[in-house]
């Protein structure tokens, strides 16, 4: 759908009012038409490409609807981009943050648009084995650079509390599930019970954890396998790192067809590393020799099991951020069948 007149164009669906937007971009930099792109991916929040004038930046805003409290924390990804841009952790340049609903009717940020590529079946087709590699071990070591910065370090000290993680996040995400206005799904609320039952001791390790660390969150370089930026930074806090790194590993435990995972796919000949290297690359960089355990991999499934609850809800209610959400909805169920298969040894387990 493509919607003009003289000053706005639209392209795409759109849920807020573009003419407003034009008006407050002309009021800050002066004059000019507006172009307004609604992009792929943003499940959770929605994100448009801008054209003002000669200037191109990234929109992300919170959806229109009822919100879960905590959830679409816009504020929080303006904050923690804006921290790491003085680091070695590739991000976005945030431009502004604007937290009244008068202009779209949620609040939102502007953020420098990026040209690169961003990958979202981990088979990566069409590249070569060696790239393929090369952009796996890219994103064990961006990883490894992220969970390297100290939060006092970029005032992201008061970012989260330092203790418990694990506990918090199990609370969080268990709530989630309860509150779900959708069916109740039998092996997501098994999974439920055994993250609560297995919840290991706070081990006092710390780091700015992303909290959606993947590759469909990693823009890469137009034509090198170099990470020139982390998206997505709406579930970040203080954490425990070893989240992150379940949560990117994903890929081998679940198939293509489950969010184009890695399980079945003859990974040697494309040349995609495997899960044992991929997490000793990122150890290396991150100079650590603290284990992945079954613990971690069960509960980065669960969580993305129940964040696909929420897409689900979310798409019953009208207000899903992306168009494909409805189709995500069965994912929840096959995530927390993959957490259950690894809990009793059904597939292969990491050893390292």
């Amino acid at each position: 759908m493509r919607a003009t007149n003289a000053e706005v164009e639209v392209v795409g669906t759109c849920d807020f009012e573009a003419s407003r937007l034009r008006e407050f971009l002309s009021d800050r930099y002066g004059p000019a038409p507006l172009r307004v792109e609604r992009i792929s991916g943003g499940q959770s929040n929605p994100t448009y490409v801008l054209t003002h004038g000669h200037r191109k930046m990234v929109l992300r805003k919170q959806p229109a609807g009822a919100l879960l409290k905590g959830a679409h924390a816009i504020d929080r990804e303006y904050r923690v981009m804006s921290a790491l841009v003085p680091t070695d952790v590739p991000v976005p340049a945030p431009i502004l943050f604007h937290d009244g609903s008068d202009v779209l009717g949620t609040p939102f940020y502007l953020m420098d648009f990026l040209e690169g590529r961003v990958f979202s079946d981990c088979a990566l087709p069409g590249m070569a084995p060696d790239e393929r590699r090369a952009i796996f071990l890219a994103m064990a070591e961006t990883l490894a650079r992220l969970h390297a910065v100290r939060p006092d370090d970029v005032g992201l000290g008061d970012y989260g509390r330092h203790h418990g993680y694990f506990e918090r996040q199990v609370k969080r995400w268990s709530r989630q599930l309860e509150q779900s206005s959708g069916e109740r799904i039998p092996e997501l609320d098994e999974l439920c019970q055994w993250i609560v039952a297995k919840l290991p001791a706070d081990d006092g390790a710390v780091a700015i954890a992303h909290g959606d660390f993947r590759l469909g969150n990693l823009m890469y370089h137009p034509t090198e396998p170099r990470v020139i930026a982390i998206l997505d930074w709406e579930l970040s806090t203080i954490g425990h790192p070893l989240a992150d790194l379940g949560f990117s590993c994903m890929p081998w435990h679940t198939s293509p067809d489950e969010y184009g995972g890695l399980l079945g796919l003859d990974i040697a000949a494309l040349g995609i590393p495997d899960e044992a290297e991929f997490v000793a690359r990122y150890q290396k960089e991150l100079r650590s020799d603290r284990p992945l355990e079954l613990f971690h991999l069960a509960f980065a499934l669960f969580r993305f099991a129940v964040i696909f609850v929420g897409i689900a809800d979310r798409a019953a209610a009208g207000n899903a951020a992306s168009e494909d959400a409805a189709d995500l909805a069965p994912l929840a169920r096959r995530f927390a069948i993959r957490a259950l298969e690894i809990i009793e040894g059904r597939v292969h387990t990491l050893r390292v």
